[in-house]
């Protein structure tokens, strides 16, 4: 049975086709069966994984990309499925091609995918007039919050860093949906890192 627990998230999804395996910003694999030396910001050499990069882009549709009249629509989707199904969002932004949340979800990776997955389809919904086909690449990042200073750091990313062209939204923005306290960056609502063994 699933935990109760619940831990702070920054949720991160992708539109598809925008970060393929062997990108030259760095990827890693599921479970890292294969991944890159760098990353986004340091970047790995240009020619590391250049056959599976060729492999997946010629066998992979076109990057689809949110247009920024369409962004406000998407985040609002988002917002909406997760404050109906019970589950407090301080900050999220929608840019081209990613949505950032940070969010307060069940300690439950598998259980987490079923949310997001459920986010998704409303948002897809939402724009289906303007944007069809497939909108979202599989799953998602869904990075636990360490402590405080992580938590508004990962606030200020959302809401700053994500470009001019992004729409944001933060629960100080709430017109119509709850308004969340300040306590809700209190330390004690974090959830240490706890490591699993297999069993």
């Amino acid at each position: 049975m699933p935990s109760r627990a619940k831990v702070w998230r920054h949720v991160t999804v992708s539109t598809r086709c925008t970060w393929l395996h062997g990108d030259k910003r760095g990827f890693r694999s599921r479970k890292h069966r294969i991944h890159s030396s760098g990353d986004y910001k340091n970047r790995p050499p240009p020619h590391e994984h250049a056959g599976l990069r060729e492999h997946h882009q010629s066998r992979s549709g076109d990057p689809v990309s949110i247009p920024p009249h369409l962004r406000q629509a998407v985040a609002k989707a988002f917002l909406a499925r997760l404050n109906q199904e019970g589950y407090l969002v301080l900050a999220i932004a929608v840019s081209g091609q990613h949505v950032h949340a940070l969010v307060l979800l069940p300690d439950h990776r598998a259980l987490i995918r079923q949310i997001i997955g459920r986010c998704k389809r409303h948002a897809c919904e939402a724009v289906k007039q303007e944007l069809t086909g497939r909108l979202w690449a599989a799953s998602g990042e869904f990075k636990q919050v360490r402590d405080r200073s992580h938590q508004l750091n990962v606030y200020k990313y959302i809401l700053v860093d994500q470009g001019p062209a992004a729409w944001t939204w933060s629960y100080r923005d709430s017109q119509g949906l709850p308004r969340f306290p300040e306590e809700l960056f209190d330390p004690k609502t974090l959830k240490p890192k706890v490591r699993r063994g297999r069993k």
